[in-house]
């Protein structure tokens, strides 16, 4: 006689697998959450008062721009409409949290997505977590591309997401493989994929100009790392902080 196949052995994958996504939804939801709101705070007291200065010379009127008359019989131009932005205020800080809280989730999610491949078995790894997405989609990237005030000049818009995209998966196999590698042959390797990107180097403008004082863009970038290693330290923490909980609820259930 055939053996017998237990009718529950589906449905129970099945449940494990809906726990898992809820799982995975919870911990990416609510992390993204206060890692939003705390970038946001950060932002709001250092990093925004800096752009905003930057700003006032950006939009100071330049002393080669002279008024121009329209000549009688001459082509007509139309100046164009300048593109809407938030007022400063609370329609700033409205967008900033959006757009923080659409990211933080996104990041969350990877994270979340991870820890079933390799669940943190305490929540201080969520710390190292943390660290190798701040070095992987901030450290690196901004290496070769630093964060730019207002009135910075800068290359291609499309030659630097090109650039950023693959330098960020390069320093995330990169990584990948130095922490996982069970050999010295795939570290090395690892080690050699990290540098690939910046040895091909950054797209750079013709010519690097800026508006705003070097010490306020000296600022600026500090703030920004600091900021960002804030966020991606709570968002590391808090993320494998929430999944250990969930995963004891649901062995406890």
């Amino acid at each position: 006689m055939l053996p017998m196949i237990p009718a529950t052995a589906p449905r129970s994958r099945a449940t494990e697998a809906c726990q898992m996504i809820k799982r995975i939804a919870q911990t990416a939801g609510f992390t993204g959450l206060f890692a939003a709101l705390l970038l946001t705070l950060l932002q709001s007291f250092w990093v925004a008062p800096l752009i905003l200065q930057a700003e006032t010379f950006e939009k100071a009127p330049s002393a080669a721009e002279a008024p121009h008359e329209h000549v009688a019989g001459a082509p007509a131009h139309t100046h164009d409409a300048q593109a809407w932005e938030p007022q400063d205020g609370w329609q700033r800080v409205l967008s900033t949290t959006g757009g923080n809280l659409v990211v933080a989730v996104g990041f969350a999610l990877m994270l979340a997505g991870l820890y079933t491949l390799r669940a943190p078995t305490r929540t201080a790894q969520g710390l190292l977590w943390g660290l190798a997405g701040y070095a992987t989609f901030v450290l690196a990237p901004t290496l070769g591309l630093p964060p730019e005030l207002p009135g910075t000049a800068a290359a291609d818009l499309a030659q630097r997401q090109i650039w950023w995209v693959g330098t960020a998966a390069s320093t995330a196999a990169g990584i990948a493989l130095l922490v996982f590698g069970r050999n010295g042959l795939l570290k090395g390797l690892g080690m050699a994929i990290l540098v690939v990107p910046h040895v091909i180097g950054a797209p750079q403008p013709e010519v690097h100009s800026m508006l705003a004082p070097q010490a306020l863009e000296t600022q600026f970038k500090i703030a920004s790392q600091l900021t960002n290693v804030a966020f991606w330290l709570a968002l590391g923490l808090i993320s494998a902080w929430l999944f250990r909980r969930h995963r004891d609820d649901s062995y406890s259930a």
